[in-house]
């Protein structure tokens, strides 16, 4: 009982960091209606901009933190007007292609300009785990746990603002919200802006965890099945389906990698993936859209 414990509470935390990564997903989704491919690979320059900034150039940690924000919010805003904006009104499959063009773009350019090798940030925290519910957790996690909740509940706060709500509304119905006074295209770059500024702090948390090479990307792929799970509208849905994605992970890894000999861990996130789509592809919290004719 106390195994499975541990594996429960390191679970959840790195679940909740499935779920930080998760949110850029939900706010792209929610302003626009589209499924950004490419939100693991902003992931990964947000950590490649941020270990650049911190142990190449030296740059105190606050000011490396709010350029890589600043940075990633401007790449958003760049890809909405250069990439996104022209295909507005195209059908949906043409944007799907779009974002996974710039995901390939981005995973090839990155390591070529910083290199290959993993890079890896200067040690903020000490090694000594601390002991949560008798299971030992890394400071490091610990940490980035309590940054990543903080950070879920300001993104929270932000859809209750006068923004927030104009971005729901956009995602409602984009006529309506422009017949009172709503700026449809300003909504859109405002949401791959905050979008960016999500993938780069998750792009920070994990690569202060994992370290940052071009494998960082790949996050995305398995935020997917989270996103999936808890609802593409749903920010609560994020955080639940990121939380049970990471206890599924350890659980699994604990218990069945020993049986089939590996490998089942990092497999189970995709099996929730395709349940899901199956038994409610509109996810735990998702809205259900009926749609008449």
């Amino acid at each position: 009982m106390e195994r499975v414990l541990e594996l429960v509470v390191q679970g959840s935390l790195v679940g909740a960091l499935y779920a930080l990564v998760a949110l850029g997903f939900v706010l792209v989704y929610k302003a626009s209606r589209v499924i950004n491919f490419a939100q693991g690979e902003l992931v990964m320059m947000g950590g490649y901009l941020g270990v650049v900034l911190t142990a190449t150039y030296g740059l105190p940690w606050p000011a490396a933190f709010a350029l890589t924000l600043a940075i990633s919010a401007l790449v958003g805003i760049i890809v909405e007007r250069t990439v996104l904006r022209p295909l507005i009104g195209r059908p949906l499959v043409s944007i799907v292609m779009a974002t996974i063009a710039l995901a390939t773009f981005i995973r090839g350019a990155l390591p070529t300009i910083w290199g290959p090798s993993t890079m890896a940030f200067p040690p903020l925290f000490p090694r000594e785990p601390v002991m949560i519910l008798g299971a030992p957790v890394s400071q490091v996690y610990l940490a980035a746990f309590v940054f990543t909740i903080l950070f879920i509940v300001v993104c929270g706060a932000f859809f209750k603002t006068r923004l927030g709500i104009a971005m729901q509304a956009v995602a409602d119905n984009q006529r309506a919200a422009a017949s009172v006074g709503i700026s449809v295209r300003r909504v859109f770059a405002l949401s791959w802006a905050i979008a960016g500024m999500v993938a780069a702090v998750g792009g920070i948390v994990w690569g202060i965890l994992l370290g940052v090479d071009n494998f960082l990307a790949l996050l995305g792929l398995r935020v997917f099945a989270v996103v999936i799970l808890g609802g593409l509208d749903s920010v609560v849905g994020a955080i639940v389906g990121g939380v049970l994605v990471g206890i599924l992970e350890n659980l699994a890894g604990a218990y069945v990698d020993p049986l089939v000999g590996g490998g089942f861990r990092d497999t189970a996130p995709f099996i929730v993936l395709v349940l899901a789509l199956m038994l409610r592809p509109y996810g735990l919290f998702g809205r259900e859209e009926i749609e008449r004719v």
